[in-house]
């Protein structure tokens, strides 16, 4: 036990700073592509619930529409079918290789993380608007609102406190996930212990070292993203701003304390009742 411990403080004084680099690009590339993930689910799963009425729309509207949406379900089906290390094996080197088209290592990166992300975050959205109550769309499409108008004002944001976890556990998940991109070369924190044991041959103290920097990474991710759901959530209790007495009763709002002061009901603004 002394001997790990010595080992692992010899790892961290020696490459310390590049075990915090790697977990910084982590961090990085976690952050930027659940950003560009949920817009793109967003997106996706906002066309994936446009109705086709075939009843009312013309056939020349129905046919785009429906291309559209099965271009977008293979567009989820393929992504979150497939690992994302064959997504970045595939992106980085099958698009130079077969279609003569050379990214970035960090463009290829951030763009395998987003549209991954987006793939989950599509149905994740798809999901959190179908469950709202289809009442709401009805009694928005009565009063004259378009299916855009009602989905960003109506429906989206009741269905955004339900999604929130769900945006949540995906960027914790990419943490972890993102270290599938050593193989494309990115110095993420899996590829500086990859390079650590190459040079030192401490599998298990190296090991151990990046366990608990994920950990860390993690832990305080689910903190913090658990305080922005409590803040979504609003103040338990709630005041009602009326005087309205009638109020008082409906157990919303707590009724004043009642005056024990001695009263004469036969005295009104200090005239008496004759």
């Amino acid at each position: 036990m002394y001997e790990f411990l010595n080992e692992c403080a010899f790892l961290l004084q020696k490459y310390g700073f590049s075990y915090l680099r790697g977990a910084g690009t982590t961090l990085l590339l976690a952050l930027v592509g659940t950003l560009v993930g949920c817009l793109v689910g967003f997106a996706v799963g906002t066309v994936q619930t446009i109705p086709i009425d075939i009843h009312h729309d013309p056939l020349y509207k129905r046919i785009p529409l429906r291309v559209v949406h099965i271009f977008l379900r293979c567009y989820v089906e393929l992504f979150r079918g497939t690992p994302m290390m064959i997504q970045a094996v595939f992106i980085y080197y099958g698009l130079m290789q077969v279609f003569n088209i050379h990214l970035g290592m960090w463009p290829a990166g951030f763009l395998i993380v987003s549209i991954n992300t987006g793939a989950y975050m599509a149905e994740t959205v798809r999901g959190g608007i179908v469950s709202i109550d289809p009442g709401q769309t009805e009694g928005a499409m009565a009063i004259g609102m378009t299916h855009w108008q009602t989905m960003f004002h109506v429906i989206m944001p009741q269905a955004l406190r339900n999604i929130v976890p769900q945006i949540g556990n995906n960027f914790i998940i990419n943490i972890k996930d993102t270290s599938v991109l050593s193989v494309i070369s990115i110095t993420d924190l899996f590829f500086v212990h990859k390079s650590v044991v190459g040079a030192q041959y401490t599998y298990f103290e190296s090991a151990t070292i990046v366990m608990l920097i994920y950990l860390t990474m993690t832990l305080v991710s689910s903190y913090l993203l658990r305080l922005w759901e409590k803040k979504l959530d609003g103040p338990q209790n709630y005041d009602l701003n009326t005087t309205d007495t009638l109020a008082y009763t409906s157990g919303m709002y707590n009724a004043p304390d009642p005056s024990h002061e001695s009263q004469n009901l036969d005295m009104k603004e200090g005239a008496s009742h004759v």
